[in-house]
């Protein structure tokens, strides 16, 4: 870590960039039509973490292309882009992978109430194999030095910007047709281990991306009884934490459900 008398100077530098950055070109036509705004809503809607739908099909270079490219355009704290991917295509790397889920997934089992357990043992909460294409999302928190716009109380924020790639590839890849599926259920060291990933890398996700014979209606852990999907009107406040809906709020709270496909 630099000394505060180093940092400081960094920082001050950047500041300096930022007041002699020449003046940026601006977006000429920036509003989406009504059938773009539908496209948007649909792909978020209808994303879904998919699991036991892939089909064999290969995925053509120029799409995989397009879906990285999405992500590799997400918003990112101080835009330090702390993303690597590791685009995994190999048999014998994805049986490496496959080891280390299984290993972490039978201890998950062990976690839950035996109420729990028949259930999680119904569940299929990978695609590792089956998927043509397996993607590691990595964040190298390092990028750019120890003092970065944006990151200098919240740590955690180059994770943050990380997790935002993965959402836009996910959405990316929804409007491309092809399914993805995070698996999560990994001890990170065998992650590591598998893929050669070096210690000081973060794996943020890993991901299993091909085309689908189907898309699910609802979420599978929603259909499944696993849990439902809260109400969003019991996740908003107003003004401070528990904050009550005023007059504003109670007007907001009314066109919830008209906003949602699934209820209005």
């Amino acid at each position: 870590m630099q000394p505060p008398g180093r940092r400081l100077a960094t920082a001050r530098r950047q500041g300096e960039y930022f007041m002699s950055s020449p003046a940026q070109s601006i977006q000429t036509n920036p509003q989406f039509s009504a059938e773009e705004r539908a496209a948007v809503y649909r792909a978020i809607h209808t994303r879904r973490d998919v699991r036991g739908q892939f089909l064999p099909d290969p995925v053509p270079d120029e799409v995989l292309a397009r879906v990285l490219t999405a992500a590799h355009h997400a918003p990112s704290v101080g835009f330090m882009q702390p993303w690597d991917f590791i685009v995994v295509r190999a048999p014998e790397v994805k049986q490496k992978v496959n080891q280390a889920f299984r290993l972490a997934h039978a201890e998950a089992e062990l976690m839950f109430e035996e109420g729990k357990r028949a259930t999680y043992r119904k569940l299929k909460l990978e695609g590792i194999l089956e998927a043509p294409i397996n993607l590691c999302v990595t964040c190298d928190r390092r990028r750019n030095g120890p003092v970065v716009v944006g990151r200098t109380h919240i740590a955690a924020m180059d994770l943050y910007s990380s997790v935002c790639a993965v959402q836009n590839l996910w959405l990316a890849a929804r409007a491309e047709g092809l399914g993805v599926g995070w698996v999560s259920i990994f001890h990170q060291q065998a992650l590591r281990d598998a893929l050669g990933i070096p210690r000081e890398i973060i794996p943020v996700a890993y991901l299993c991306i091909g085309y689908v014979s189907h898309f699910y209606d609802r979420p599978e852990l929603e259909a499944a009884g696993w849990l439902p999907r809260l109400a969003l009107g019991e996740l908003l406040h107003f003004d401070r934490w528990q904050g009550e809906a005023d007059a504003a709020g109670t007007a907001l709270l009314a066109r919830l459900d008209d906003a949602d496909p699934a209820r209005g």
